[in-house]
């Protein structure tokens, strides 16, 4: 019997060379690899043809989701070959890492290997590296033949741990690996392999310790019970900067290196200039032999076996991409990164709400894809419109799959949405704990609805009934519109219903584009305004600037809520406030905006708007307060100042006449203002207001130059518009 222990790094494709030829030198009779034993039952599916890597384990509690772990895998994980190589020669291939069920049931601490030092600093340093990384894959990645690497590493790691014993989960880890060998050299196999991070080999060299001691490591470790399953993986999610604990800086070019046959540097660099020519950049055949023999000379002066990632990356930087910084992340993103997603067996065993989001996104042909891009659904369409709704259904679900392309309001209530789609492979543990609350999507998103029926605030519940509209949960609809007319009822705070008002006015009109049921939703509005009005002028009495400024915002949120409502509810609105427009003990901010709007829905006559502003600008009114009105009067867009010259006049009159000192105080507000208006219509103000200085400077259209026959063309079609028979 014989136990040949092959230490290595994850994700490494120099260790993932050396191990596939290895086990095809000694084929042995078992295969152990460091990783979940929960996922035994799961090997054989590493063997479909349907699985493809980058994949990963993920091990999750059943009875918390929060409690999960993913064991990623690329076709350059030395695990992963040595699954591929177990289940290709037909012998049995077994984890052999602390289970899943005693890490999630317990938190133990690393050792200590991480709190004293990292192994591949210090070898790197003995080799004259300042690089761990570059040292390592000068060593073992970058190679491509010679003698097998293990028993070096063996050495080196067993110098690096002077037989200290570690502690807490290290110890824990390492005695769970005796264990699952003792079990094997029992069970009688001649030749084990066992593969495993290099630092735990001089942990399981023979001879082992007694059982027993390993015994009293692992006695009374806390369980949970685990699920496992295979998930598809990408190369973005192997790299150190997403976080991954034993992620690598570079997962596409170790792609390459492990897969290339020949030629490295020149296919790569071929593959660099394909990147930068798919961007429309001129890269020629010229730049990329002139950059292969940068990239290789680099190498031959650092005394490199084979040029690494620092040389082709410097190599792309001076010649592929004209030392621009900018193209350089392009490349990282999209080659040295990459954004490669595998794929599982359809027979891998899912999550309930998992298979059945499978299911539907087969039926509506919705790819997984890691790459961003905008899909737009006509609502319309049967196919789309249960796009939409599933796509809000995963967002109350918090799996965030698609996001508005456009902002929300303003696509809600129309035939069309667009959507950025991009496929996370995290969102795995979000379908996991949807589990919760259902075994299908739809159920679990009515779930999740019916649980913020019964949120403390009208505005959360009105909110919850829009989603629900979007998502098409006509079972949760009943209770949220319940909720939400008691909760309207009760409420004696004019915000909370001014705040609550356009979600649910929106709601009101998906009837029409969705084909959702909505009666009594109109109703419901309708009682609403009709408590606002009642109370606002209430609300609107004796507020300082900051709470005028909000309560603005309520209003004109209102103002474009009650355009979706009927003619009536509308109309009991505008009435309320024409009586307030002009009341003194509103706040001139407010005042200002409800003249406008007045203007705007035609309640208010031109020459009554010019007297009221020409009374609040007038040399008695403080600035502050004539600031105030001029800023609620014009919020929303400058086009009046550039159509109306006579309140133009106005403004401008008023302006000059502000004293010096006064001028200090008011302009910031004058600033936040005008600084909402449209450049071109800055620019046309302040064209006009120079015509007011100067009059000759003005171009007055002459009424006999126009061409009345042209004209007399247009009529028809501007009385068609305008509803004019």
């Amino acid at each position: 019997m014989t136990v040949h222990l092959f230490g290595i790094r994850h994700h490494g494709p120099g260790s993932a060379r050396a191990v596939a030829t290895a086990l095809g030198e000694l084929q042995p009779d078992v295969v152990l690899i460091e990783g979940p034993p929960e996922a035994d039952k799961l090997v054989e599916l590493a063997g479909s043809a349907e699985m493809e890597p980058p994949v990963a384990l993920l091990a999750y509690a059943a009875d918390d989701s929060t409690k999960a772990a993913f064991w990623p895998f690329a076709v350059f994980s030395p695990e992963w070959q040595a699954i591929r190589y177990g289940l290709a020669a037909d012998v049995p291939v077994r984890f052999c890492d602390l289970p899943a069920a005693n890490q999630f049931a317990s938190s133990g601490g690393e050792g200590r290997r991480a709190a004293s030092i990292d192994p591949l600093a210090t070898l790197a340093s003995a080799g004259g590296y300042d690089d761990p990384e570059r040292w390592w894959d000068d060593v073992i990645e970058s190679r491509r033949g010679g003698a097998e690497p293990f028993s070096v590493i063996a050495d080196a790691m067993r110098e690096l741990r002077h037989g200290d014993e570690p502690t807490g989960r290290e110890a824990q880890r390492e005695a769970y690996m005796r264990t699952v060998l003792r079990k094997a050299i029992r069970e009688g196999f001649e030749r084990i392999a066992v593969v495993c991070g290099a630092w735990h080999v001089p942990a399981l060299e023979l001879p082992l310790p007694p059982a027993t001691h390993d015994q009293r490591i692992l006695k009374g470790l806390p369980k949970r019970k685990v699920a496992c399953t295979w998930v598809p993986w990408t190369h973005g999610r192997l790299a150190a900067a997403s976080g991954y604990g034993a992620g690598i800086t570079s997962p596409g070019w170790y792609h390459h290196l492990f897969t290339a046959p020949d030629q490295i540097t020149t296919r790569w660099l071929s593959k660099v200039a394909q990147v930068l020519r798919a961007e429309d950049l001129p890269v020629s055949s010229a730049h990329v032999i002139e950059a292969v023999r940068l990239a290789d000379t680099l190498a031959a002066l650092r005394e490199r076996p084979l040029a690494g990632l620092s040389e082709v990356t410097e190599a792309t930087r001076a010649v592929l991409c004209g030392g621009n910084d900018v193209l350089l992340d392009l490349v990282t993103r999209e080659a040295v990164v990459g954004e490669l997603l595998g794929t599982v067996p359809g027979e891998t065993p899912q999550a309930p709400v998992a298979a059945d989001l499978a299911a539907h996104a087969r039926r509506l042909r919705m790819k997984r894809d890691v790459t961003e891009r905008v899909i737009e659904l006509d609502l319309r369409k049967p196919n789309d419109l249960d796009k939409s709704r599933l796509l809000h259904r995963l967002r109350i679900l918090g799996v965030h799959w698609g996001v508005p392309a456009t902002d929300e309001r303003r696509a809600q209530g129309t035939f069309r949405e667009m959507w950025r789609l991009a496929w996370d492979p995290g969102l795995e543990v979000e379908l996991v704990a949807a589990g919760a609350h259902g075994t299908t999507v739809l159920g679990a998103a009515t779930t999740v609805m019916l649980k913020a029926a019964d949120s403390a605030t009208l505005a959360d519940v009105t909110a919850a009934l829009e989603r629900s509209l979007l998502a098409d949960l006509a079972d949760a609809l009943p209770t949220l519109l319940q909720g939400v007319d008691t909760r309207a009822a009760a409420d004696a705070d004019v915000g909370h219903l001014m705040a609550a008002l356009p979600a649910l006015a929106r709601a009101s009109r998906y009837g029409d584009v969705r084909g959702t049921d909505t009666a009594g939703l109109a109703a419901v509005a309708g009682r609403m305004v009709s408590r606002v009005c009642a109370g606002l002028a209430r609300t609107v009495h004796g507020l300082d600037p900051d709470a005028a400024a909000a309560v603005q915002e309520l209003i004109d949120g209102v103002q474009d809520a009650t355009v979706l409502l009927a003619e009536d509810v509308r109309a009991q609105w505008l009435n309320t406030l024409e009586g307030l427009s002009d009341r003194v003990s509103v706040p001139p901010l407010i005042r200002g905006r409800l003249t406008r709007l007045m203007l705007d829905t035609s309640r208010l006559p031109d020459h009554e708007v010019e007297l009221r502003l020409g009374r609040s600008l007038s040399p008695g009114t403080p600035t502050a307060d004539a600031a105030g009105y001029v800023e609620g009067f014009l919020a929303g867009g400058g086009l009046l100042l550039v159509h109306d010259e006579r309140l133009l006049a106005l403004v401008d009159a008023w302006l000059g006449a502000i004293p010096d000192d006064a001028f200090v105080e008011v302009l910031p507000l004058l600033r936040r203002t005008f600084g909402t208006f449209a450049a071109p219509e800055r620019r046309s103000i302040g064209a006009r207001a120079r015509g007011l200085a100067d009059p000759g400077a003005m171009v007055v259209a002459d009424d006999n130059d126009l061409d009345a026959e042209l004209a007399a063309t247009a009529l028809p079609v501007v009385a068609r518009l305008l509803g004019v028979s």
